[in-house]
């Protein structure tokens, strides 16, 4: 059988309406592949999994769906990837409920790379997304992919922040591959589809539905090493991700903030259940073990900024801590630009926040 052919079946049997994940899991183990599913009788397929499935595989026609995919698949960076083909996500395979095949936009090898999600709340703060860019940044440095969700808020920061980065991004997304949800991100869901890859388990022309974006949390997840928490209120879906990730014995991480904050309580509710408390991607990569070196990438060692801006502000602040209003006596920036600017040299190891809104200068290869 040609891989064409074969191809064809494996859409079938993910295109007819009502055969549901665990049915098809249920016709793969009981028949093998696909082409042998639709190759058995009646009596075969309801003793398998019921007449009332057995009779949408055999009476439904799907072929325009099937030649709409295989047209997709033809355009340049799209792919679909099949149970049967040697580059599905190993990591997937040891999931409770693995999708029967992935419709790809990118660098399908991201798929089998070490990686860790990064998720948090769609109404971030500004500096939460900050956070969540930076810790992104760091990590794709390091060689990690970061995978996300693609909504607005901590995860769009991610994948900007990874995007910069050798380990690139994965994200996941919870409706067809040939529409992004929400349209904000369309530019940035292009940016991945050319520099990392955009997946989604759904059929083409799969508009968003609520009860899409819980099972593509299951997928951000199963992709992972660890998930990484940045902002989430209570109730967040972020909480689902991570939730699944304990579940399935990955290190669960979450970022701290203010007791007040009600972005913080999602955060500070997974730390009091056991998730990792972290405040650098340093100790993201320390607790997974992670070595940057091994993989060719240099050590993760803090060094001058490049940014000329960001190297002024350093010798302005010298050694001595020092507030706010000292630092924009020193350098004529304003108290928002002062904070955009100390976040992400504090997450890179050149600065430190003590107590009383003061900031000191780390001397760099200080023990």
């Amino acid at each position: 059988m040609t891989q064409d052919v074969a191809l064809r079946h494996w859409l079938r049997l993910t295109l007819i309406p009502g055969v549901g994940g665990e049915a098809r899991r249920q016709l793969l183990k009981t028949f093998g592949l696909p082409e042998a599913v639709f190759a058995a009788g009646a009596g075969a397929l309801r003793a398998a999994v019921g007449a009332t499935v057995a009779d949408r595989l055999l009476g439904h026609d799907c072929r325009a769906d099937v030649e709409a995919a295989l047209a997709w698949a033809e355009q340049p960076g799209n792919h679909i990837v099949t149970l049967a083909d040697a580059d599905y996500p190993r990591a997937l395979l040891t999931a409770a409920d693995p999708p029967v095949l992935l419709h790809a936009k990118g660098r399908r090898d991201l798929l089998n790379r070490p990686a860790i999600a990064i998720v948090g709340s769609r109404n971030a703060t500004r500096q939460g997304e900050a956070t969540a860019e930076h810790f992104a940044t760091a990590l794709s440095a390091a060689g990690l992919t970061v995978v996300s969700g693609l909504a607005l808020g901590i995860d769009a920061a991610a994948h900007r922040g990874a995007l910069a980065g050798r380990g690139s991004t994965v994200a996941v997304i919870g409706t067809g591959a040939d529409r992004i949800y929400p349209s904000r991100n369309e530019e940035l869901a292009r940016q991945i589809a050319e520099s990392g890859v955009v997946i989604s388990e759904f059929p083409l022309g799969t508009p968003a539905v609520a009860a899409n974006f819980p099972r593509r949390n299951r997928l951000i997840a199963g992709l992972s090493r660890g998930c990484l928490v940045v902002e989430a209120a209570e109730r967040s879906g972020s909480l689902i991700t991570a939730r699944l990730a304990a579940e399935a014995g990955l290190e669960v991480f979450a970022v701290p903030g203010s007791i007040h904050s009600p972005l913080s309580k999602g955060c500070h509710q997974l730390i009091k259940q056991g998730a990792k408390l972290v405040e650098s991607a340093e100790d993201v990569l320390e607790e997974l073990r992670w070595e940057a070196a091994v993989a060719g990438a240099p050590a993760a060692t803090a060094a001058i900024p490049a940014d000329p801006e960001a190297a002024q502000l350093l010798g302005a602040m010298g050694y001595d801590p020092c507030n706010l209003d000292v630092l924009a006596t020193r350098t004529g920036l304003t108290a928002d630009r002062l904070l955009a600017m100390l976040l992400p040299l504090e997450l890179d190891g050149h600065v430190a926040q003590l107590p009383g809104g003061r900031y000191q200068r780390i001397p760099q290869g200080a023990a």
